[in-house]
C-alpha cells in the first residue's frame, strides 16, 4: 500500500517541481527529466508492466524527444522543456500522449498570452524586488512552458496506463 501511494506520487511531485523551477528559474534541471525516466522504469519493473507496454511507452517517449529537440533547435522551446515533455510522454504512452500534446498546448498558449499580455503593464514597486518577478516581466525572458507542459502532464495522469496499473493492484 505505500508502495502504491509512493509510486502514484512521484510522477505528480516531479512534475510540480518543474514547473515551480521553470517558474522562479527559468530552467528545468536535467535530474528532473532523468528521475521521471528513472522512476518509469522503476514503476514498469515493479508492477509487472507487460514487455510490449513498456516497450511503447518508451517508444512514445522518443518520438517526443524526436519532435521537441527539433523545436528546441528551431529555438520555439528550452532544452529543459523538450527533455521534460519527452519523459512525460514515457509516462502517457501512446494511450493518452495526444491529449496530453493537445493539454501542453492549449495551456502553453494561455500561458503565453497571458504573460506577454500582463508584460505591458509596469511592475509594482513591490514586485520589481523579487528576481524571479521581475525576470519574468522582461520583456527578454522567455515563457517559462514548463508549467503548461507540468499541468498537461497532471491532467492525464489518471488516464494512463501507469495509473491502472498502480491504482488498480
Amino acid at each position: 500500500m505505500a508502495l502504491d501511494t509512493l509510486l502514484l506520487l512521484f510522477f505528480p511531485a516531479l512534475m510540480a517541481f518543474a514547473a515551480f523551477s521553470d517558474m522562479l528559474t527559468m530552467t528545468i534541471p536535467n535530474r528532473v527529466s532523468l528521475l521521471l525516466v528513472a522512476g518509469f522504469i522503476t514503476m514498469a519493473v515493479l508492477t509487472g508492466m507487460p514487455l510490449k507496454t513498456f516497450g511503447l511507452h518508451v517508444a512514445a517517449g522518443f518520438l517526443v524527444l524526436t519532435i521537441t529537440f527539433s523545436m528546441f533547435a528551431c529555438g520555439w522551446i528550452g532544452g529543459g522543456d523538450a527533455k521534460l515533455a519527452a519523459a512525460t510522454g514515457m509516462w502517457c504512452g501512446f494511450g493518452v500522449l495526444m491529449e496530453y500534446l493537445v493539454f501542453a498546448s492549449i495551456l502553453g498558449g494561455f500561458l503565453t498570452i497571458g504573460i506577454l499580455y500582463l508584460r505591458t503593464f509596469l511592475l509594482p514597486e513591490f514586485a520589481m524586488n523579487i528576481p524571479w518577478i521581475a525576470r519574468l516581466h522582461h520583456y527578454k525572458t522567455g515563457i517559462p512552458y514548463g508549467i503548461a507542459l507540468a499541468v498537461a502532464g497532471l491532467m492525464v495522469y489518471p488516464y494512463t496506463p501507469v495509473w491502472s496499473l498502480v491504482a488498480g493492484s
